[in-house]
């Protein structure tokens, strides 16, 4: 049965009656297979019923006033607490003491056991509605409040929180009290972490702890990457203390890499959690590097912008995180010194908003909140149009409005509500202040309408003409280059209604949005796309480059270039590409995009082998340059037919002279091996037990799913079936699964998870997104489509069903 999800007119309701809310909560976290939660409530309260949130409780007992409500199970039902007979006159005390199971999805008390040293870890994974799986709550945004917290635990382990550990005795650890913050993002993290911690200061002068922390079995890489860690944790908090007039919010700032994050991290106040994956075992690559400090600084503009400031309902969740994502990128860069991340944006982060915003899904970067009315729809617009398609307006909007008037109106808007709540309105207002620009109507064309522009270049005689199919105001960089691709100059336009001539750019080749300052399609004029398509990789600048591989793969989801055409400028131009994040880029998208959606199945095959071929042809080109080798290595490993090489790969450890045979690399040689059918079942498993970590399971789950015979994608298919199976293994599982080579074989199971995914996906909210993510990412055929079309209009859960639909978009 799906879960409650609460509704806009539920939140709006008890917001209006409930206030001075504050929390002391007690978690005992020494059970093995379920936690005792103590929730102490107090609240005003303008009616004399309302409602707390307790969500898959054990067993429950309820204290109102001092008072004990016998048979406190009428008062609960399974998802929520009725209150009745509460005081409208004096603070309410509600006491809710549950015994809750731990969970394996990521959300909610996750629990996860090392293979590596048998350590456990525990940890609160929130956000969304989640923090009901923890204690009883009103678990809404805006009903911020104080959190006293207390955590009982292992006596030899270490116990993380919001706040700054005011004393410890044994495995009782008391907290300091928090600001108000909402339930969504209360965090504890328990086990025998690894810890680096110093001591800073504040811009204010005030003294502050930082800390980072893994796992036990991490602490090598830990201690490998602590210098890295620390300068750009400093660098980024420096960097913000310029940029934000309100001093930091909190009383402490760890990081901390756990087990099980279903997200890429989570803004904790005070104590920021990543997923493990960002901590990469052997080498970590420049690419992963940077990706890494964009995502701290991601993290760290939330403590202002989301945790101190906090959007009142879900429909505004897509400001502070495209603002996180725009600052990211913006503080790692300036701050903390990472080059040209303007490239990671253009390559990785605006197809999936082009995507997004191209499917009858799309809805306005900032919807109505009667657009969201529950948290379950909110739950399916975290999406690339909140991240990617938001964060590529809020870049057009500064580049619009000017640095010094945007940070402007951001300052304002964050010292007006510090530790409150606010809407778009109040940011608008704040912006509107500063500014002598027309900010409400810039509002209305870029983030009430869904959709994009495009920007086309046509030829007056040899003038190009840009003009524009759309509505929306643009201003961005044209760069101009000759025939042979020199560049030769670059200047600033402001594109609307009326078409723009460029006389002083006449006989050039033009690329508009050259910096990636506006998020639009491009379609250029016959001789500017034949020379870029003839010498794609002569031009210099990466930046340009990656706005015209984000374009060619914006153009083949439209039909305007072939998949072949596509894979063409992938094998002329991809292995002398001098950045390792455009290879990764572009590789990523040709093998979850467009293999799978579009070349046939019957071609997949010799689409693949057109990859390996590049991956080959750039290894070669990459011999004086490790960074290029490493990301061709990885692509040459889940791509090649040689089974010969790969298993030489696989017996030195190493790809090549001065290249090693990173552990992520290494797996996916393994399956790649697995799939071709070259290895077995015996191979697989000391593959396994030669890694020893949980990576390396995972790794082994995906081969053995990945082989070529029913029984072994019975075996693989009965694996994501059974009960309790945690969505690191499920996804694992569907990766190996479905491997486009293979259609012909999977015929049976994607009728299987036809039927079969609505029913997985009332496990929640997380694990619904694991099983759309298990779409059958193979070529399916018009039957198939159909099968899918037949399923959408059966009973499908919310969040399934914006992602099936999706995936119908994606494949008709």
């Amino acid at each position: 049965m799906e879960a409650v999800s609460l509704t806009l007119d539920e939140a709006r309701a008890r917001a209006a009656v409930v206030s001075s809310v504050s929390y002391a909560l007690d978690l005992d976290l020494s059970g093995t297979t379920s936690f005792r939660s103590r929730a102490l409530v107090r609240f005003r309260s303008d009616e004399p019923e309302t409602f707390l949130e307790l969500r898959g409780a054990l067993s429950v007992s309820l204290v109102v006033g001092g008072e004990p409500i016998e048979a406190a199970e009428a008062a609960y039902d399974g998802e929520r607490l009725h209150l009745v007979g509460l005081s409208t006159e004096t603070v309410n005390e509600v006491e809710v003491t549950a015994t809750l199971p731990y969970t394996t999805d990521g959300d909610g008390m996750h629990t996860f056991t090392d293979p590596v040293d048998g350590s456990r870890y525990v940890g609160a994974y929130l956000g969304m509605d989640n923090a009901s799986k923890v204690f009883a709550c009103f678990d809404q945004n805006d009903l911020k409040a104080p959190f006293a917290v207390t955590v009982t635990a292992d006596p030899a382990d270490t116990v993380l929180a919001n706040g700054a550990v005011v004393s410890r005795e044994g495995g009782r650890w008391v907290f300091a009290t928090t600001p108000p913050i909402p339930p969504a993002l209360l965090v504890v993290a328990a086990g025998a972490w690894h810890s680096v911690r110093w001591s800073g200061v504040t811009a204010a002068g005030e003294g502050l702890e930082f800390g980072w922390h893994a796992r036990r079995s991490l602490a090598k890489e830990l201690d490998r990457d602590a210098a890295e860690l620390r300068r750009t944790t400093e660098a980024c908090f420096a960097h913000y203390a310029d940029l934000i007039d309100e001093p930091y919010p909190f009383d402490s700032y760890d990081q901390v890499f756990v087990p099980g994050l279903n997200w890429g991290a989570q803004e904790m106040p005070g104590c920021v959690t990543y997923r493990d994956e960002l901590l990469p075992r052997g080498a970590i690559t420049d690419t992963q590097r940077a990706v890494r400090a964009s995502i701290i600084a991601h993290e760290m503009s939330h403590m202002w912008f989301g945790d101190s400031m906090t959007m009142t309902w879900w429909e505004d969740t897509w400001l502070q995180e495209s603002f996180a994502d725009y600052m990211g990128y913006r503080v790692a860069e300036a701050g903390a010194g990472f080059s040209d991340l303007r490239v990671a944006v253009e390559i990785r982060s605006k197809p999936w908003g082009y995507r997004s915003d191209s499917r009858r899904s799309t809805h306005p970067v900032a919807p109505l909140a009667e657009d969201v009315p529950d948290v379950d729809t909110a739950a399916t617009i975290f999406d690339g149009i909140s991240y990617a398609k938001g964060g590529a307006c809020l870049v057009q909007l500064a580049f619009w409005l000017g640095d010094e008037e945007f940070m402007a109106g951001v300052n304002r808007h964050l010292t007006r509500f510090r530790f409150a709540n606010a809407t778009l309105a109040d940011f608008v207002e704040s912006l509107a202040e500063c500014s002598t620009k027309d900010v409400r109507g810039w509002v209305d064309a870029w983030l009430r309408r869904p959709g994009f522009d495009t920007i086309s270049v046509r030829r007056s005689e040899d003038v190009p003409v840009l003009e524009r199919e759309g509505s929306r105001p643009h201003a961005f960089t044209v760069a101009a280059y000759d025939s042979s691709l020199r560049f030769v100059t670059s200047t600033r336009v402001e594109l609307g209604a009326e078409p723009v001539a460029l006389p002083d750019l006449a006989g050039l080749v033009v690329v508009p949005n050259a910096g990636g300052e506006t998020f639009a399609a491009l379609r250029f004029d016959a001789e500017s796309w034949q020379a870029l398509a003839g010498g794609l990789s002569a031009v210099e600048d990466p930046l340009v480059r990656a706005v015209l591989w984000s374009s060619a793969a914006l153009r083949v989801r439209s039909r305007d270039l072939s998949a072949d055409d596509h894979l063409g400028l992938v094998e002329d131009h991809l292995p002398t590409e001098t950045r390792a994040e455009i290879i990764e880029g572009v590789v990523s998208e040709v093998r979850s995009e467009v293999i799978p959606r579009r070349v046939a199945a019957s071609r997949a095959a010799g689409a693949v082998a057109r990859v390996a071929s590049a991956a080959a042809a750039g290894l070669r080109a990459s011999a004086d340059d490790e960074q290029r080798a490493l990301a061709w290595a990885s692509t040459l490993a889940a791509t090649s037919a040689d089974a010969g090489m790969l298993r030489a790969w696989l017996d030195t450890g190493r790809v090549g002279p001065g290249v090693p045979l990173l552990p992520t690399t290494r797996w996916e040689a393994v399956v790649r091996l697995a799939s071709l059918g070259e290895a077995d079942a015996r191979f697989i498993a000391a593959e396994r037990d030669r890694d020893g970590t949980v990576e390396g399971e995972l790794g082994a789950l995906r081969a053995l799913a990945a082989r070529p015979s029913v029984a072994a994608k019975d075996a693989a298919w009965e694996a994501m079936l059974a009960s309790g199976v945690d969505n690191r293994r499920f996804g694992a599982l569907a990766a190996g699964l479905w491997i486009p080579e293979q259609a012909h074989l999977l015929r049976p199971y994607v009728d299987a998870y036809l039927a079969e995914a609505p029913r997985l996906a009332t496990r929640g909210q997380a694990f619904a997104l694991e099983v759309g993510r298990a779409f059958p990412a193979i070529a399916l055929d018009d039957g198939q489509i159909d099968a899918l079309r037949a399923a959408l209009a059966g009973d499908v859960p919310t969040v399934l069903r914006r992602s099936w639909e999706d995936h119908l978009d994606d494949c008709a």
